[in-house]
């Protein structure tokens, strides 16, 4: 069994950190009221435990999506639903199916279970056949959309043509939905075999915090609290992710800030003649090229390495065809995108 391998944190000041994907902008100032209430009377409440089911969050994701609280299973960050999941739908015999590439936890957590992972690779142009995964023989498939590392979205019709088609658990990881046009939550609510996992970490801005939840289906969520860790979510989690599902305004102007700076960045990096994904995400890959470096792996390690030397951290992700030549490269504030423009322009000029 080998671990997940996150992005790298650094210790001291003076970085530029665009390697984990984190909002770069505060989060919700309803957020921390709601923290700073739950610690009054000298943190008099600390000493309860919280709610077994983390229904304040269940009840604000609820209000949000229109959905049945009963049916949503709240986790300590977006990871927990995910392992939960396998636990109770995976194991020997019981295969869990991703689409290569994606993220790297689910293996991971397969692993942990005895459970064989079955690889479904994208098509060049970053698209997915549904035959080819309704067969692949899975008991539970993981989908992320927007896919990670990649940053595209796949169409909600085309995810509902593949639930339909498919004979297991469906699980659509929406961990970048905040920052996508479409998601697939209707999915959810109209199909017994999918369940669509949301996070706070990216939109929300509460990676710290860790929180994260499940729609399912009536039966799914029955069984995953069967499975769930009892106060699996803390109280300051709790309030402050409630609070943060409630503030849709704070929400909207972020993203909005979010998706602006990613559409400067992609149009700077064109200017330089690098190839940069379509992006439904708060990230890009970007493929880095000039005049004496071609595309390929060697290029983009030498890339990374010239923006490390300059305290800017972006990730490799040089195991798959698909990503091996690029740079994925999280969306910051502006001052952060423009000490990057300027460090890409340096490498690009040689």
């Amino acid at each position: 069994m080998v671990a997940y391998t996150p992005g790298e944190q650094p210790q001291g000041g003076g970085w530029v950190k665009l390697n984990t994907n984190e909002n770069p902008y505060p989060p919700s100032p309803r957020a921390l009221e709601a923290m700073r209430a739950a610690l009054a009377d000298e943190g008099a409440l600390l000493r309860l435990y919280p709610s077994p089911d983390a229904a304040p969050l269940r009840q604000a994701a609820a209000r949000l999506h229109g959905f049945d609280e009963r049916h949503i299973v709240a986790g300590d960050g977006p990871d927990d639903p995910l392992n939960l999941l396998i636990r109770a739908y995976a194991g020997p015999g019981r295969s869990v199916g991703m689409l290569m590439p994606s993220y790297s936890l689910y293996p991971v957590l397969a692993a942990a279970q005895g459970a064989e992972v079955i690889r479904v690779p994208l098509m060049p142009d970053y698209s997915f056949e549904i035959e080819t995964v309704a067969r692949c023989g899975a008991a539970v498939f993981f989908l992320t959309n927007p896919n990670a590392p990649l940053g595209v979205a796949f169409k909600p019709e085309k995810v509902r043509a593949l639930a339909e088609s498919f004979p297991g658990l469906l699980v659509i990881d929406e961990a970048y939905a905040a920052f996508a046009e479409t998601d697939c939550v209707e999915l959810a609510k109209a199909l017994p075999n999918v369940v669509v996992t949301r996070t706070l970490s990216k939109g929300h801005a509460l990676a710290g915090l860790r929180a994260g939840y499940a729609l399912c289906p009536p039966e799914v969520a029955e069984v995953l609290h069967r499975v769930r860790d009892s106060y699996n979510l803390d109280r300051l989690a709790q309030v402050a992710a409630a609070a943060a599902l409630e503030d849709r305004e704070w929400l909207a102007v972020t993203v909005s800030k979010i998706c602006a700076s990613r559409t400067m960045l992609s149009e700077e990096l064109v200017r330089l003649g690098w190839k940069v994904n379509p992006s439904a995400t708060n990230f890009l890959l970007a493929t880095p090229v000039s005049a004496q470096c071609p595309a390929s792996a060697a290029t983009a390690a030498h890339a990374f390495d010239f923006l490390r030397q300059r305290k800017i951290l972006v990730r490799l992700f040089p195991h798959h065809p698909l990503t091996a030549n690029a740079l994925r490269i999280s969306i910051g504030t502006e001052v952060e995108m423009a000490q990057f423009v300027a460090a890409a322009k340096a490498w690009t000029k040689g």
